[in-house]
């Protein structure tokens, strides 16, 4: 079985995309967006216009790997054309450049590492970390890993964290994360003010809404499921980080299209320039990325993720909280 650099080696050929299927996929994918949006937006049956603004949301799920893949350099690397596509995107679902690629290329290089996980990620405390913390951490680790949180995360995760709290920490450095700010509130207030309620619910809300929520469960899942493996920092190794603490989610094949393959998060963590139509072709291809750490996109794992919530250093799993505390 091979390992380390010998390993990372073996998918590099699967990294070379298909610049008219990079194409297709974001040009279709956006088309898509713009129709499921613009149904929403008319004064059509209300459940209609709700299952539109579903399905837009979805769509933005898509919409957003294509973004993620685009500045790994997996998808149309250089491409200004693409680029005009994908940056206003981002800045309407509060993913500004600047502080995405920053906070997830940490996340990346630093996988399942305790200190720092935070950057990029949702935190994991250890049991002893838990036992010493002190009230106030306790509970502010409680709701960060909260699924309230998770489910609201177009408030919690992206307008207060990816906007508001990037732009305090760095203002010249993450100046997008105020505009893309600015740019919701001012979307929503003239959404409002010109066309109403109705419409920036179906229109607007649910489709960010949606996207948000989902979004935020899938990355939370993706590193925090019952075979989950931490490492100890000082043996922490770069290739054991993405197969063994990034998970493989399995979905049916119109989840896995709506998520843009983003369930093959070891593979994508071993080698993150590889287009995410791909990804399962490197899966197939390579055997020593088939016995992956498992979880499903269904309400009982969901809730059984959820209640998985520090790492137990001595039985070297996933546990919940202790009763106690």
């Amino acid at each position: 079985m091979r390992g380390g650099r010998d390993l990372i080696e073996a998918t590099r050929p699967f990294v070379p995309e298909s610049r008219f299927r990079s194409w297709w996929y974001l040009l279709s994918t956006s088309a898509l967006l713009l129709g499921c949006i613009s149904l929403a937006w008319q004064p059509i049956f209300w459940p209609l216009r709700a299952l539109f603004g579903l399905l837009a949301g979805l769509l933005c799920v898509r919409e957003f790997i294509l973004y993620h893949d685009y500045l790994h350099g997996a998808l149309l690397r250089g491409s200004k054309l693409a680029r005009a596509f994908l940056y206003p995107y981002a800045m309407f679902i509060m993913t500004p450049p600047n502080v995405w690629r920053e906070t997830h290329n940490y996340h990346h290089a630093h996988t399942a590492q305790l200190v720092g996980s935070h950057i990029g990620s949702f935190a994991t405390m250890t049991t002893q970390q838990w036992a010493e913390a002190t009230p106030r951490q306790r509970l502010y680790y409680r709701v960060v890993r909260h699924p309230l949180t998770v489910l609201f995360a177009y408030f919690t995760v992206f307008m207060f964290g990816m906007g508001l709290m990037s732009f305090l920490r760095a203002p010249r450095k993450r100046w997008d994360s105020l505009v893309a700010l600015v740019l919701n509130w001012g979307m929503t207030a003239f959404i409002l003010w010109k066309f109403g309620l109705a419409t920036f619910a179906f229109g607007y809300f649910l489709p960010a809404f949606v996207a948000c929520a989902s979004g935020a469960y899938l990355f939370y899942a993706q590193h925090n499921f019952a075979d989950l493996r931490i490492q100890r920092r000082e043996k922490w190794c770069y290739d054991v980080a993405a197969l063994q603490s990034s998970s493989y989610m399995e979905t049916g094949p119109l989840m896995g299209w709506f998520t843009g393959n983003i369930g093959y998060h070891h593979v994508h963590h071993l080698n993150p320039t590889i287009p995410f139509y791909r990804l399962p072709e490197a899966m197939a291809g390579l055997s020593e990325l088939q016995n992956p750490g498992k979880t499903r996109l269904c309400l009982r794992e969901i809730a059984d993720n959820f209640r998985l919530k520090l790492w137990d250093c001595q039985e070297g799993r996933m546990v919940g909280y202790p009763r106690a505390g």
